[in-house]
């Protein structure tokens, strides 16, 4: 009887991604003190959205020192760098964001921002209040063990720094939408794309992952009720925005609690602002609200496209008024979609990396990634990595985009070693 080969070839390939990991492991500790160096400089050196010049300038310089491909000004100031192997493989993706936010800090660091940017003709404090400074240093700390490591690979790695994640500046685009119109998944076209966030309620030495819908598609609003104005006392001769506007926010929140199917995927629609009138006693002429639409599913998206509408027109023409509703406003996220045949063909490398106790399955979040972009064109995995120190309780740890948030320098290294290890794991798997 002829035996298998599959115990052979799965003790091979297991044997293969160990010695692998024992080769990341060591590199990964021998370069932390320049992934933390690189992040203080960026920390130190924070650049809103579509104004990361500097940065950019940084990052090419010790891309280009590695000997990578590079190119420059991809959606603005996005940067781009190619690790070619010359053997046949597939196209891995590896993507981090560069931009910072229009934050105070109030952190006692040595290496905190005093950076003051410009933001919407305002002066402004900016600071990296999200972590993508970990973000870069980490990718940046993972170019250069795949570079060390290029014997071991197959096919080509490319290295996305991407602008704007937290948005453009009004009046302009950016980010990964405008990465993907320019064309950065193609030429090599990309098979697969790998991105981590770091997380400073997450313990460091953890990552999380989340099958399917993690993050929320976002979908800002606005609404324009346009009544008939009149005196406060003579509420009768008016058709009063701020009553209609009243019962529209109200309304809305039943699209949620009666229309969605909660059960499944959480979906959220929030008024974040009301402006209308000017003194106690003018019932004014128009109400402008704006708000933001939350969902993890594709059908319970469409749907609120859909509720939205119904509920806006209905209302206003119940009360005798009428309404313009926008949606989206100005820019509008996918849902971040993590592909579940690949989140389960590298679970196993997660586990590996981290320790099977430190790979967590995590419950999606109704924040919002524009990395969903890259996934709407081709697989990819978006994980969260533990950035809080293990002294600190989760109650206690700092919210990202506030001005005493804060992440450790040591969940950074797990980051670097997943960012290999995925690209390792998978490269080897296809062959």
């Amino acid at each position: 009887m002829r035996k298998s080969l599959l115990p052979i070839v799965t003790l091979l390939l297991f044997s293969s991604a160990s010695k692998a990991n024992s080769s990341v492991d060591a590199l990964a500790d021998s370069i932390e003190p320049e992934v933390i160096k690189w992040r203080h400089h960026f920390h130190q050196h924070p650049e809103l959205s579509n104004r990361e010049y500097e940065t950019a300038k940084y990052i090419e310089k010790y891309v280009r020192s590695l000997g990578l491909e590079v190119e420059t000004g991809v959606a603005s100031t996005g940067v781009v760098a190619i690790l070619d192997t010359g053997k046949p493989g597939p196209v891995v993706a590896l993507r981090a964001d560069m931009d910072a936010l229009p934050v105070p800090e109030e952190n006692d660091l040595p290496w905190r921002s005093q950076v003051q940017g410009e933001y919407d003709g305002k002066t402004v404090p900016v600071m990296h209040a999200c972590g993508h400074d970990t973000h870069m240093a980490m990718l940046m700390g993972a170019a250069k063990i795949l570079t060390e490591m290029k014997g071991e690979l197959t096919g080509k790695v490319k290295f996305i720094f991407q602008p704007a994640e937290e948005g453009a500046p009004p009046g302009e685009v950016g980010g990964a939408e405008v990465m993907v119109k320019e064309g950065v998944l193609k030429n090599p076209d990309v098979d697969v794309i790998f991105g981590l966030h770091i997380s400073s309620n997450l313990d460091i030495n953890k990552v999380s992952y989340k099958p399917g819908g993690a993050m929320a598609a976002v979908d800002p609003f606005k609404i324009v009720i346009h009544g008939e104005q009149a005196h406060g006392a003579y509420p009768w001769k008016s058709v009063d925005p701020i009553v209609t506007a009243a019962q529209m926010v109200m309304a809305l929140q039943t699209i949620v609690s009666r229309e969605i199917k909660l059960i499944d995927d959480a979906a959220v629609v929030t008024v974040g602002a009301i402006h209308g009138g000017n003194r106690s006693n003018i019932i004014p002429r128009e109400v402008e609200l704006v708000g933001t639409i939350r969902t993890l599913d594709k059908d319970a998206r469409a749907h609120m496209y859909e509720a939205m509408e119904r509920k806006v027109k209905g209302i206003a023409q119940s009360m005798g008024a009428t309404a313009d509703l926008t949606l989206p406003l100005d820019y509008s996220y996918p849902i971040t979609f993590n592909d579940p045949d690949l989140t389960a063909q590298m679970l196993p490398t997660l586990q590996r990396t981290a320790g099977q106790e430190n790979a967590v399955l995590a419950k999606a979040v109704t924040g919002a990634e524009d990395f969903s972009f890259f996934q709407e064109k081709v697989p990819g995995l978006f994980l969260w990595v533990g950035g809080k120190p293990l002294d600190v309780a989760e109650e206690d740890s700092p919210a990202h985009h506030t001005p005493d948030f804060y992440v450790d320098d040591a969940g950074m290294k797990l980051g670097v070693k997943l960012l290999t290890n995925l690209t390792l794991d998978y490269m080897n798997q296809g062959n």
